[in-house]
């Protein structure tokens, strides 16, 4: 039997838990942010305190943002997934 083309309650219900879990998921964005500030703040005072050491910090540096990104990234593909799955 058809409903005539009205949307069940159900499916409004299941489109706003998309919605919710699509928010929830890009707060790990965030997270990246806050990270990758974490990393290159601990770099500058990882320099000043031991100049000579600059090029295996900056290389570490830029593993440990990379590793960082990685994770947000991941979580901006969760949320698409979501929306548009």
């Amino acid at each position: 039997m058809s409903n005539g083309g009205l949307i069940s309650v159900m499916d409004i219900r299941l489109e706003c838990c998309k919605i919710i879990g699509a928010g929830i998921a890009t707060v790990s964005m965030a997270g990246a942010g806050v990270g990758v500030g974490i990393v290159f703040g601990s770099l500058v005072i990882s320099v000043s305190r031991n100049p000579s050491l600059k090029p295996e910090l900056f290389q570490l540096a830029i593993l440990g943002f990379a590793l960082t990104e990685a994770v947000g990234l991941l979580g901006l593909m969760m949320s698409f997934l979501l929306l548009f799955r």
